[in-house]
C-alpha cells in the first residue's frame, strides 16, 4: 500500500510518516502545492493525505484536479481548518474522509484502514480469490485454509494483484507501486524479478488455485481459477 503525504509542517509530517512506516506502509511526502501536483500527475497511490493550506496553494484544488482527472486515489483531508464549510466542500469534492488537526496517530491508521477497506475490497475484511485468501491489516495470506509465510514485499505484490485480477501489469508499474516514487526509473527490474519468483514457487508449492503469469516483454497478469 502507497500513501502520500502532503503538509508543510516539518514534525508533522515526520511523526506521520515514521507511524505509517511502522505499519509497513510505502510513504511518499510532498511539502508544497507545486510538489504535490506533480507526484499526483506522475504516479498513483492507495491514500492521500491532503492538508488544505499549503504554502503555495489550496489543497482543495488539488483534489478538484483529481477528481477531474478521474483518479481513483483515496483521499483523507487533514486540516487545523475544522470549519464546517470546509469539511463539507471536500467531502461534496470526492474526499473519502476528514481529520482535523491535532489527532492521535492511532486514529490517523484507523482511519487510512477503514478508506482502504471500503476502497479496495468494498468493505470486506479479507480478498478472496480461488482457494487464497489475503487479509490486508493482518498481513496473512492462507492457501487452502493453511497459513502461507511471505516477506513483506512479497505480501505487497499478493495484495496489489489480487486488486487487479486478469489486469495487465507493466513490470515499472508494480516497482513504482510495491518500492514507491523513482523505482520505475531503475535501471534494472531485478529486484522485481527475485521477489516474483519467490511468490509465485511459495503459491505454487503451497497449492494455490490463482496463478501470476509472466507476459513476455510487458510484466504480469494474475489469472483467478476458472468456475
Amino acid at each position: 500500500m502507497k500513501i502520500l503525504i502532503i503538509e508543510d509542517e516539518p514534525s508533522l509530517r515526520e511523526i506521520m510518516q515514521r507511524a505509517l512506516e511502522q505499519e509497513h506502509y510505502v510513504v511518499e511526502t510532498a511539502t508544497t502545492y507545486a510538489e504535490a501536483d506533480a507526484k499526483l500527475a506522475a504516479y498513483t497511490y492507495d491514500c492521500i493525505l491532503l492538508d488544505i493550506m499549503l504554502p503555495d496553494g489550496n489543497g482543495l484544488h488539488l483534489l478538484e484536479h483529481l477528481k477531474q482527472q478521474r483518479k481513483r486515489d483515496n483521499v483523507i483531508i487533514i486540516s487545523a481548518r475544522d470549519s464546517l464549510d470546509d469539511k463539507i466542500r471536500g467531502l461534496d469534492m470526492g474526499a473519502d474522509d476528514y481529520l482535523p488537526k491535532p489527532f492521535h496517530t492511532a486514529e490517523l491508521l484507523a482511519r487510512i484502514k477503514s478508506v482502504l477497506r471500503r476502497g479496495k475490497s468494498g468493505g470486506e475484511m479479507a480478498l478472496r480469490l480461488g482457494n487464497v485468501e489475503l487479509e490486508p491489516e493482518s498481513s496473512r495470506v492462507l492457501v487452502g485454509g493453511q497459513e502461507l509465510t511471505l516477506l513483506k514485499k512479497e505480501f505487497d505484490i499478493l495484495l496489489y494483484f489480487m486488486q487487479r485480477p486478469n489486469h495487465l501489469v507493466d513490470k515499472s508499474v508494480l516497482a513504482e507501486a510495491v518500492w514507491g516514487d523513482h523505482a520505475d526509473q531503475a535501471d534494472n527490474f531485478h529486484f522485481v524479478y527475485a521477489q516474483m519468483k519467490n511468490l509465485r514457487r511459495k503459491l505454487t508449492d503451497a497449492g494455490a488455485d490463482i496463478e501470476i503469469k509472466s507476459i513476455y516483454g510487458f510484466g504480469y497478469k494474475l489469472i483467478p481459477p476458472v468456475e
